[in-house]
């Protein structure tokens, strides 16, 4: 039996924020770094995990400057 686990994220939520450009030269480094980076890293070294970082960065800053912005239009 094939499990599916649930996303609890939408797929807005996870893009919020990036443009079609980046999302796209953020997939071809991940899998850049998938083929050619290194075997084994833990998770501070791992270039890989250091991309799902920065993209979750730029992605809370979004939301941070959307809710900012929406709270000075009705604040």
């Amino acid at each position: 039996m094939i499990r599916i686990e649930e996303r609890t994220v939408s797929r807005t939520t996870e893009n919020e924020g990036l443009t079609l450009g980046y999302r796209f030269m953020w997939r071809v480094r991940y899998l850049g770094m998938h083929v050619f980076g290194p075997a084994q890293l833990g998770d501070d070294r791992d270039p890989q995990r250091r991309l799902e970082r920065e993209r979750a960065a730029k992605v809370e800053a979004a939301k941070a400057a959307r809710l900012g912005g929406h709270e000075r239009e009705h604040g």
